[in-house]
């Protein structure tokens, strides 16, 4: 029998059969929350990735803030000082995970935590005006990645935020993609990776926007580790 058959439980399958290893496996979740081990996976861009991705952050006392899934590390600790003494409402399909997050913050009553896939929120149209994607599209399949800017669109208002924490688009000019080695261990650890670097994420935003009567312009971008990582902010518009 499968491992990851042992991981369902209400996850999506992608992420049981990939993923159960990294998120939902106890010893492993434990392991992968220590900041050295994230920050090695990273290439040790951790800390200037959550940096930046913070400090993209405007928020005002009127705003409402959804960060998609827990995120291993200290970003979700981070968002809250920055935000304090406001909430900061956090969704994540796996359980474990969000029990961890509850363990790791001090002040968890200002988490306002819900178990929900990602691909089809339960919350309702312009819920919130900033929303947090850190790491997350990656992981997925091309349609449940469709599926999850198309929640981002249809959740956030006009003139709402979205923080974006990715990997950069194709890299080919990288020394971690140019050296083959390290290409297949990457993408065969990251296996939907390749197909998310082919995206074009502004347009594929858009383009979900447009039933919602929603666009996106990008209000800063940066890019960091020559080029292998971004972190960019996009501001919700109308687009009739």
């Amino acid at each position: 029998m499968k491992l990851y058959r042992f991981f369902l439980d209400g996850n999506p399958s992608y992420l049981a059969r990939h993923y159960w290893w990294a998120y939902l496996w106890r010893p492993a979740a434990w392991l992968f929350d220590h900041q050295t081990v994230i920050n090695l996976i990273l290439f040790g861009q951790y800390k200037k990735l959550m940096n930046a991705t913070i400090n993209c952050l405007d928020y005002k006392s009127n705003d409402k803030l959804l960060q998609l899934t827990c995120v291993y590390g200290s970003l979700t600790p981070n968002i809250l000082k920055k935000i304090s003494p406001h909430s900061i409402h956090i969704t994540d399909v796996s359980l474990l995970q969000l029990k961890r997050l509850k363990d790791k913050v001090r002040n968890n009553k200002k988490l306002i935590m819900t178990r929900m896939n990602v691909e089809k929120l339960a919350y309702k149209n312009n819920a919130f005006t900033i929303l947090v994607i850190f790491f997350l599209l990656h992981e997925m399949p091309t349609e449940a990645r469709r599926s999850t800017l198309s929640e981002c669109m249809r959740t956030l208002s006009v003139d709402g935020t979205l923080l974006y924490t990715e990997y950069a688009p194709l890299p080919k000019k990288h020394f971690l993609y140019r050296f083959l080695l390290s290409r297949i261990l990457i993408t065969k650890l990251e296996p939907f990776l390749e197909s998310y670097w082919e995206d074009d994420i502004l347009e594929i935003i858009n383009d979900l926007g447009r039933p919602f009567g929603k666009g996106v312009e990008i209000i800063s971008h940066t890019l960091l580790f020559d080029g292998f990582y971004r972190v960019t902010k996009f501001r919700v518009v109308n687009n009739p």
